[in-house]
C-alpha cells in the first residue's frame, strides 16, 4: 500500500472502508431494505455507472436514507441501456431503469427510492417467469 501523503487521502480511504462496512452490515438484513443495484461491467463502467454509483452513494449517506442499500452488480444483459439501475423495494418485483443520467439518477432517488412512485425509463422484462 503506498504512503498515504495527505489529510485528504487519508479521509477519502477513510469513507471507502466505512461504506464498505455500511454495505456488509446492511447486507444481512437486505430483504428488508430498498436495494439500488447499478450494474458495474465495463460497458456500464464505459457509459458512466461510476459516476451514478457515487451519487447513489452519496446522497443516500447525506440524507441519512438507513433503509436504502446501494449494490453494484455484474452485466444486467442490457447493454444497450446502460448505465442501468435496478431497485428493489421489499415485497415487490425488481425495476430496471435504462440510460440513467445524474439527472434522472436525481429523479430515481426522489420518486422511486423515496416516494416509491415508478419513473418513466423503465425497461420492460421481456421475458415471463417459470411460475407463469
Amino acid at each position: 500500500m503506498p504512503k498515504m501523503m495527505s489529510l485528504e487521502e487519508l479521509q477519502k480511504l477513510r469513507e471507502k472502508v466505512k461504506s464498505q462496512i455500511d454495505l456488509r452490515e446492511k447486507g444481512e438484513h437486505a430483504e428488508q431494505m430498498i436495494v439500488v443495484r447499478v450494474a458495474m461491467a465495463t460497458c456500464g463502467i464505459a457509459a458512466g455507472a461510476r459516476e451514478i454509483m457515487n451519487y447513489f452513494s452519496e446522497e443516500v449517506r447525506a440524507r441519512g436514507l438507513e433503509n436504502v442499500m446501494i449494490t453494484q452488480s455484474g452485466c444486467m444483459g442490457y447493454c444497450y441501456a446502460e448505465p442501468t439501475v435496478e431497485i428493489t423495494r421489499p415485497g415487490a418485483e425488481s425495476v430496471v431503469y435504462g440510460h440513467v443520467t445524474k439527472e434522472r439518477a436525481q429523479l430515481i432517488l426522489e420518486k422511486a427510492i423515496i416516494e416509491g412512485e415508478l419513473v418513466e425509463g423503465i425497461i420492460p422484462m421481456s421475458h415471463q417467469s417459470l411460475d407463469e
